[in-house]
Protein backbone atom coordinates (compact mmCIF):
# COMPACT_ATOMS: atom_id res chain seq x y z
CA UNK A 1 0.00 0.00 0.00
CA UNK A 2 2.78 1.77 0.77
CA UNK A 3 4.51 2.03 -2.58
CA UNK A 4 1.13 2.46 -3.84
CA UNK A 5 1.21 5.79 -2.60
CA UNK A 6 4.16 7.01 -3.68
CA UNK A 7 3.82 5.71 -7.57
CA UNK A 8 1.39 9.25 -8.22
CA UNK A 9 4.79 10.87 -6.56
CA UNK A 10 6.88 9.43 -8.95
CA UNK A 11 4.78 9.76 -12.18
CA UNK A 12 4.30 13.88 -11.36
CA UNK A 13 7.98 14.29 -10.70
CA UNK A 14 8.96 12.46 -14.60
CA UNK A 15 6.47 14.79 -16.04
CA UNK A 16 8.14 17.45 -14.21
CA UNK A 17 11.28 16.20 -15.95
CA UNK A 18 9.84 15.72 -18.92
CA UNK A 19 8.90 19.75 -19.30
CA UNK A 20 12.20 20.97 -18.72
CA UNK A 21 13.24 20.70 -22.49
CA UNK A 22 10.91 22.66 -23.30
CA UNK A 23 12.23 26.05 -21.27
CA UNK A 24 15.11 26.50 -23.75
CA UNK A 25 12.68 25.84 -26.47
CA UNK A 26 10.27 29.06 -25.26
CA UNK A 27 13.70 31.38 -24.51
CA UNK A 28 14.55 30.58 -28.66
CA UNK A 29 11.09 31.17 -29.40
CA UNK A 30 11.10 34.62 -27.45
CA UNK A 31 14.80 35.26 -28.92
CA UNK A 32 13.23 34.87 -32.36
CA UNK A 33 10.43 37.07 -31.68
CA UNK A 34 12.78 39.92 -30.78
CA UNK A 35 15.41 39.75 -33.46
CA UNK A 36 11.78 40.00 -36.10
CA UNK A 37 10.93 43.05 -34.14
CA UNK A 38 14.53 44.12 -34.80
CA UNK A 39 14.27 46.05 -38.38
CA UNK A 40 10.46 47.83 -37.75
CA UNK A 41 12.00 48.94 -34.22
CA UNK A 42 14.99 50.33 -35.93
CA UNK A 43 12.61 51.81 -38.55
CA UNK A 44 11.01 53.61 -36.10
CA UNK A 45 13.39 54.92 -34.12
CA UNK A 46 15.12 56.49 -37.59
CA UNK A 47 11.66 57.93 -38.88
CA UNK A 48 10.28 59.33 -36.09
CA UNK A 49 13.39 59.99 -33.42
CA UNK A 50 15.38 61.05 -36.15
CA UNK A 51 13.60 63.20 -37.88
CA UNK A 52 12.57 64.69 -34.69
CA UNK A 53 16.39 65.37 -33.45
CA UNK A 54 17.13 66.65 -37.09
CA UNK A 55 14.07 68.46 -37.05
CA UNK A 56 15.18 70.04 -33.44
CA UNK A 57 18.77 70.94 -34.80
CA UNK A 58 17.27 72.85 -38.00
CA UNK A 59 15.10 74.95 -36.11
CA UNK A 60 18.46 76.57 -33.78
CA UNK A 61 19.85 77.47 -37.39
CA UNK A 62 19.20 79.50 -40.02
CA UNK A 63 18.27 77.49 -42.60
CA UNK A 64 16.12 79.17 -45.27
CA UNK A 65 15.34 77.01 -48.61
CA UNK A 66 18.29 74.86 -47.52
CA UNK A 67 19.12 73.57 -44.30
CA UNK A 68 21.93 75.33 -43.11
CA UNK A 69 25.24 74.11 -39.99
CA UNK A 70 25.11 78.05 -39.07
CA UNK A 71 23.98 77.82 -35.63
CA UNK A 72 21.31 80.57 -34.36
CA UNK A 73 20.47 80.07 -30.94
CA UNK A 74 17.03 80.18 -30.30
CA UNK A 75 16.53 82.92 -32.81
CA UNK A 76 13.84 81.22 -34.90
CA UNK A 77 12.07 80.89 -31.72
CA UNK A 78 11.54 84.57 -30.61
CA UNK A 79 11.02 85.47 -34.41
CA UNK A 80 8.08 82.65 -33.92
CA UNK A 81 6.25 84.51 -31.39
CA UNK A 82 6.97 87.68 -33.05
CA UNK A 83 5.11 86.65 -35.87
CA UNK A 84 1.30 87.09 -35.57
CA UNK A 85 0.48 84.82 -37.68
CA UNK A 86 1.65 81.88 -35.45
CA UNK A 87 0.12 83.46 -32.83
CA UNK A 88 -3.55 83.68 -34.38
CA UNK A 89 -3.35 79.82 -35.60
CA UNK A 90 -2.06 78.88 -32.01
CA UNK A 91 -5.91 81.07 -30.85
CA UNK A 92 -7.63 79.48 -33.69
CA UNK A 93 -6.32 75.71 -32.30
CA UNK A 94 -7.64 76.36 -28.93
CA UNK A 95 -10.81 77.45 -30.18
CA UNK A 96 -11.26 75.02 -32.23
CA UNK A 97 -9.88 72.11 -30.40
CA UNK A 98 -12.20 72.64 -27.42
CA UNK A 99 -15.14 73.02 -29.49
CA UNK A 100 -14.35 70.21 -31.61
CA UNK A 101 -13.60 67.59 -28.57
CA UNK A 102 -16.95 68.54 -26.55
CA UNK A 103 -19.28 68.28 -29.54
CA UNK A 104 -17.51 65.15 -30.56
CA UNK A 105 -17.99 63.47 -27.20
CA UNK A 106 -21.52 64.71 -26.47
CA UNK A 107 -22.94 63.69 -30.06
CA UNK A 108 -20.69 60.59 -29.67
CA UNK A 109 -22.42 59.80 -25.83
CA UNK A 110 -25.61 60.32 -26.64
CA UNK A 111 -25.70 58.60 -30.29
CA UNK A 112 -24.19 55.40 -28.17
CA UNK A 113 -27.01 55.65 -25.51
CA UNK A 114 -29.56 56.18 -28.39
CA UNK A 115 -28.56 52.86 -30.03
CA UNK A 116 -27.74 51.49 -26.31
CA UNK A 117 -32.07 51.14 -26.48
CA UNK A 118 -31.83 47.85 -28.23
CA UNK A 119 -33.58 50.18 -31.00
CA UNK A 120 -34.46 48.53 -34.72
CA UNK A 121 -32.22 48.46 -37.14
CA UNK A 122 -29.73 48.81 -34.62
CA UNK A 123 -26.78 47.67 -37.34
CA UNK A 124 -27.72 49.66 -39.87
CA UNK A 125 -27.68 53.19 -37.96
CA UNK A 126 -24.08 51.90 -36.37
CA UNK A 127 -23.06 52.09 -40.32
CA UNK A 128 -25.34 55.15 -41.13
CA UNK A 129 -23.30 56.86 -38.19
CA UNK A 130 -20.03 55.54 -38.46
CA UNK A 131 -19.50 56.08 -42.35
CA UNK A 132 -18.49 59.32 -42.16
CA UNK A 133 -15.29 58.84 -39.98
CA UNK A 134 -14.67 56.19 -43.30
CA UNK A 135 -14.48 59.32 -45.46
CA UNK A 136 -10.79 61.59 -45.93
CA UNK A 137 -10.98 64.96 -44.42
CA UNK A 138 -10.40 66.66 -47.91
CA UNK A 139 -13.28 64.80 -49.35
CA UNK A 140 -15.31 65.83 -45.77
CA UNK A 141 -14.11 69.87 -46.46
CA UNK A 142 -15.25 69.75 -49.96
CA UNK A 143 -18.64 68.34 -49.53
CA UNK A 144 -19.24 70.63 -46.24
CA UNK A 145 -17.59 73.67 -48.88
CA UNK A 146 -20.15 73.48 -51.03
CA UNK A 147 -23.07 73.03 -48.17
CA UNK A 148 -21.97 76.40 -46.74
CA UNK A 149 -21.12 78.12 -49.61
CA UNK A 150 -23.59 81.02 -49.67
CA UNK A 151 -24.47 81.24 -53.57
CA UNK A 152 -25.06 77.29 -53.59
CA UNK A 153 -25.24 75.93 -50.28
CA UNK A 154 -27.71 76.41 -47.57
CA UNK A 155 -28.18 80.72 -47.32
CA UNK A 156 -29.19 80.05 -51.54
CA UNK A 157 -31.70 77.04 -50.85
CA UNK A 158 -33.18 79.13 -47.65
CA UNK A 159 -33.66 82.15 -50.19
CA UNK A 160 -34.69 79.69 -52.82
CA UNK A 161 -37.75 78.91 -50.93
CA UNK A 162 -39.01 82.39 -49.80
CA UNK A 163 -36.40 83.12 -47.14
CA UNK A 164 -35.14 86.00 -48.84
CA UNK A 165 -33.56 87.52 -46.21
CA UNK A 166 -31.93 84.64 -44.80
CA UNK A 167 -28.58 84.70 -43.87
CA UNK A 168 -25.59 81.68 -43.69
CA UNK A 169 -22.40 83.06 -44.62
CA UNK A 170 -20.15 81.74 -41.84
CA UNK A 171 -17.69 79.93 -44.12
CA UNK A 172 -16.25 83.73 -45.57
CA UNK A 173 -17.22 85.30 -42.68
CA UNK A 174 -13.92 86.58 -39.81
CA UNK A 175 -15.57 85.96 -37.10
CA UNK A 176 -16.99 82.18 -37.53
CA UNK A 177 -14.86 80.67 -40.40
CA UNK A 178 -13.46 78.58 -37.73
CA UNK A 179 -16.54 77.17 -36.57
CA UNK A 180 -17.76 76.29 -39.63
CA UNK A 181 -14.39 73.73 -39.70
CA UNK A 182 -15.83 72.39 -36.28
CA UNK A 183 -19.03 71.88 -37.80
CA UNK A 184 -17.67 69.76 -40.35
CA UNK A 185 -14.98 67.53 -38.53
CA UNK A 186 -17.83 67.00 -35.59
CA UNK A 187 -20.00 65.13 -38.44
CA UNK A 188 -16.78 63.27 -39.82
CA UNK A 189 -15.18 62.35 -36.12
CA UNK A 190 -18.49 62.01 -34.06
CA UNK A 191 -19.47 58.81 -35.24
CA UNK A 192 -16.11 57.37 -33.88
CA UNK A 193 -16.96 58.11 -30.50
CA UNK A 194 -20.41 56.65 -30.69
CA UNK A 195 -18.70 53.45 -31.32
CA UNK A 196 -15.95 53.62 -28.99
CA UNK A 197 -19.00 54.74 -25.89
CA UNK A 198 -21.37 51.76 -27.63
CA UNK A 199 -18.71 49.17 -26.32
CA UNK A 200 -17.83 50.96 -23.47
CA UNK A 201 -22.14 51.13 -22.84
CA UNK A 202 -22.07 47.37 -23.50
CA UNK A 203 -19.57 45.64 -21.41
CA UNK A 204 -21.46 47.23 -17.91
CA UNK A 205 -23.13 44.48 -15.73
CA UNK A 206 -26.80 44.50 -16.42
CA UNK A 207 -27.22 43.92 -12.98
CA UNK A 208 -26.75 47.93 -12.58
CA UNK A 209 -29.53 48.45 -14.27
CA UNK A 210 -31.81 45.70 -12.60
CA UNK A 211 -30.70 47.40 -8.93
CA UNK A 212 -31.51 50.98 -10.36
CA UNK A 213 -35.15 50.11 -11.62
CA UNK A 214 -35.74 48.52 -7.98
CA UNK A 215 -34.46 51.09 -6.06
CA UNK A 216 -36.80 53.60 -8.49
CA UNK A 217 -33.30 55.68 -9.72
CA UNK A 218 -34.31 57.51 -13.04
CA UNK A 219 -32.88 56.82 -15.80
CA UNK A 220 -30.91 59.89 -17.17
CA UNK A 221 -29.61 59.92 -13.04
CA UNK A 222 -28.14 56.57 -13.57
CA UNK A 223 -26.08 57.56 -17.08
CA UNK A 224 -25.10 61.10 -15.22
CA UNK A 225 -24.04 59.44 -11.77
CA UNK A 226 -23.21 55.69 -12.36
CA UNK A 227 -23.25 54.81 -16.41
CA UNK A 228 -20.24 57.86 -17.23
CA UNK A 229 -18.04 57.77 -14.50
CA UNK A 230 -17.52 53.75 -15.63
CA UNK A 231 -16.90 55.16 -19.40
CA UNK A 232 -13.65 56.50 -18.11
CA UNK A 233 -11.72 54.50 -20.19
CA UNK A 234 -14.11 54.97 -23.21
CA UNK A 235 -13.83 58.87 -22.68
CA UNK A 236 -9.87 58.77 -22.07
CA UNK A 237 -9.22 57.04 -25.00
CA UNK A 238 -11.42 59.30 -27.28
CA UNK A 239 -9.85 62.24 -25.89
CA UNK A 240 -7.01 60.83 -26.87
CA UNK A 241 -8.08 60.36 -30.63
CA UNK A 242 -9.97 63.23 -30.78
CA UNK A 243 -6.34 65.44 -29.37
CA UNK A 244 -4.55 64.19 -31.96
CA UNK A 245 -7.06 65.16 -34.93
CA UNK A 246 -7.39 68.48 -34.02
CA UNK A 247 -2.96 68.69 -33.52
CA UNK A 248 -3.15 67.39 -37.29
CA UNK A 249 -5.70 69.75 -38.56
CA UNK A 250 -4.60 70.90 -42.04
CA UNK A 251 -7.03 68.87 -44.97
CA UNK A 252 -9.89 70.06 -44.04
CA UNK A 253 -8.30 73.89 -43.49
CA UNK A 254 -6.92 73.33 -47.19
CA UNK A 255 -10.10 72.21 -48.61
CA UNK A 256 -12.80 74.30 -47.18
CA UNK A 257 -11.50 77.43 -45.92
CA UNK A 258 -7.24 77.56 -47.21
CA UNK A 259 -6.94 79.25 -43.48
CA UNK A 260 -8.84 82.79 -44.51
CA UNK A 261 -10.70 84.67 -44.84
CA UNK A 262 -7.27 86.25 -44.19
CA UNK A 263 -6.03 84.14 -41.14
CA UNK A 264 -9.68 83.50 -39.40
CA UNK A 265 -9.48 79.88 -39.67
CA UNK A 266 -5.40 79.33 -39.61
CA UNK A 267 -4.33 76.65 -37.99
CA UNK A 268 -0.58 75.72 -36.42
CA UNK A 269 -0.46 72.86 -39.20
CA UNK A 270 -1.09 75.45 -42.40
CA UNK A 271 1.30 77.91 -41.06
CA UNK A 272 4.15 75.31 -40.90
CA UNK A 273 3.32 73.77 -44.22
CA UNK A 274 3.29 77.15 -45.97
CA UNK A 275 6.32 78.75 -44.31
CA UNK A 276 8.13 74.97 -45.42
CA UNK A 277 7.01 74.99 -48.91
CA UNK A 278 5.62 77.84 -49.97
CA UNK A 279 7.88 80.97 -47.90
CA UNK A 280 10.87 78.88 -48.10
CA UNK A 281 11.93 79.33 -44.36
CA UNK A 282 12.53 75.64 -43.36
CA UNK A 283 14.27 76.80 -39.61
CA UNK A 284 10.64 79.02 -39.12
CA UNK A 285 9.21 76.05 -39.91
CA UNK A 286 11.24 73.83 -37.77
CA UNK A 287 10.68 75.93 -34.89
CA UNK A 288 7.03 75.57 -35.10
CA UNK A 289 7.39 71.93 -35.87
CA UNK A 290 9.22 71.86 -32.17
CA UNK A 291 6.77 73.96 -30.40
CA UNK A 292 4.01 71.92 -31.38
CA UNK A 293 5.27 69.02 -30.73
CA UNK A 294 6.12 69.91 -26.76
CA UNK A 295 2.66 71.20 -26.60
CA UNK A 296 1.30 68.07 -27.35
CA UNK A 297 3.99 65.90 -24.91
CA UNK A 298 2.95 68.60 -22.04
CA UNK A 299 -0.41 68.06 -22.48
CA UNK A 300 -0.69 64.39 -23.35
CA UNK A 301 2.47 63.10 -20.88
CA UNK A 302 0.36 63.92 -17.61
CA UNK A 303 -2.52 62.30 -19.15
CA UNK A 304 -0.98 59.09 -19.67
CA UNK A 305 1.02 59.25 -15.89
CA UNK A 306 -2.25 59.88 -14.19
CA UNK A 307 -3.61 56.91 -16.32
CA UNK A 308 -0.86 54.45 -15.81
CA UNK A 309 -1.02 55.14 -11.96
CA UNK A 310 -5.01 54.28 -11.86
CA UNK A 311 -4.28 51.38 -13.56
CA UNK A 312 -1.13 50.69 -10.76
CA UNK A 313 -3.60 51.18 -8.22
CA UNK A 314 -6.18 49.20 -9.97
CA UNK A 315 -3.36 45.84 -10.01
CA UNK A 316 -2.51 45.87 -6.78
CA UNK A 317 -6.45 46.41 -5.58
Amino acid sequence: MYAAKLQPAKRHAGDARSLRPLRPLSRRLSLAAWIALLPMAATVVFAYLGTMLWTARVSLSFSRSLPSNTFAGVTQYVRLFDNDRWLVSLQNLVIYGVCFIVACVAIGLLLAILIDQRVAAEGALRTVFLYPYAMSFVATGLVWQWILNPELGIQAVLRDIGFTHARFDWIVSQRFAIYTLVIATVWQASGLVMALMLAGLRGIDEEIWKAARLDGIPRWRVYASIVVPMLRTSLSTAFVLLFVMVVKLYDAVVAMTQGGPGTASEVPAKFIMDYLFNRANIGLASAASIVLLATVLAILAPFFYARSRMALKGGHA
